[in-house]
């Protein structure tokens, strides 16, 4: 596998309480690791991205390449429970210099080979430009399926720009949807319309993308949800976590002012696992740089073990 790496055992470290009891296991004692890319019949393939390139050309912090073993690292001492043994840490496609396109061309790679072996794929980016990968990737495994992108996120990040950055990853997948005559099902939940020209709406407009702004998300993100998942064969959910409020989530390259709290994103993020139908999954934007005490890290990971444990 090009651009790709694995995970040192260093990062996987924790408390261990397994003199107590057979099943007083964190994740660390549960994850499975490879040392090298050899993709198994069953399991949720844990990747990162280890990128910030495109936060560059977006003119945003950068920090991000960092993120997926620090992501690591706050998940290995969380207890491990159901659904958590089921990960195998699959290593890191990371990027050469600036070459952004190669490093996203290797992910896609990574992830239909994952997807295609029965493994799902959950992801630690990277910036957002993580999405245009992960998700390639998702639409090569499935050509014949309806896939929706599910979205939570401050920002829709469809720009037109003359090469990739972290602000193009739907308009991407909108296009590559197009030149397959795919329809392009996205859902952007807890944008906020003061982060977003007005031509960014239009194109969202333009796209058909279901819409649902964070000053409306306790009222209508689940019933916005259901009409999504309906139309859906699979899903690839992908969460920017500066959807979150600064207060929560300061660590990112575009803190909210406003954001939309992780205990109600929760309520979101469990009916996705539990539809049956979410294929892949990726956290985006963690940038170790700007945490405090490790809370950006520790809220993110929460997230993770979250969707592990409720993937159905």
């Amino acid at each position: 596998m090009k651009l790709w790496h694995p995970v040192s055992p260093q990062v996987w470290q924790g408390r261990d309480d397994s003199a107590e009891s057979s099943t007083a296991k964190r994740l660390f004692q549960t994850i499975q690791q490879r040392e090298r890319f050899s993709p198994v019949p069953s399991g949720i393939a844990l990747m990162g991205f280890e990128c910030d390139e495109g936060v560059k050309r977006n003119q945003g912090r950068p920090g991000a390449a960092r993120a997926p073993d620090a992501l690591r690292g706050a998940l290995a001492n969380m207890a491990s429970h159901q659904g958590h043994a089921r990960l195998v840490d699959m290593g890191s496609i990371y990027v050469e210099g600036n070459a952004l396109e190669a490093a996203q061309q290797a992910l896609s790679e990574a992830i239909t080979a994952c997807q295609q072996s029965g493994m799902r794929t959950l992801v630690f980016g990277g910036g957002h430009e993580t999405a245009w990968a992960h998700g390639r990737g998702v639409l090569d495994a499935f050509p014949q399926d309806r896939v929706a992108v599910i979205n939570l996120d401050a920002h829709l990040d469809l720009r037109k720009a003359e090469r990739a950055t972290s602000g193009t990853p739907f308009r991407q997948l909108a296009q590559y949807c197009a030149s397959q005559s795919r329809d392009f099902l996205y859902a952007c939940l807890g944008v906020s319309r003061a982060a977003n020209t007005q031509a960014l709406w239009e194109e969202a407009g333009r796209l058909n993308v279901t819409l649902v702004e964070d000053i409306d998300f306790r009222r209508d993100a689940l019933s916005a949800l259901d009409t999504v998942l309906a139309q859906a064969d699979r899903v690839y959910l992908t969460v920017d976590l500066d959807v979150l409020p600064a207060a929560e989530m300061p660590a990112v390259s575009a803190p909210a002012a406003l954001g939309i709290p992780a205990l109600d994103l929760l309520p979101v993020i469990e009916r996705i696992c539990r539809s049956g139908k979410l294929q892949a999954a990726d956290l985006v934007e963690y940038n170790p740089h700007y945490d405090r005490d490790g809370q950006g890290a520790k809220l993110a990971a929460r997230l993770a073990w979250q969707i592990a444990h409720w993937w159905a």
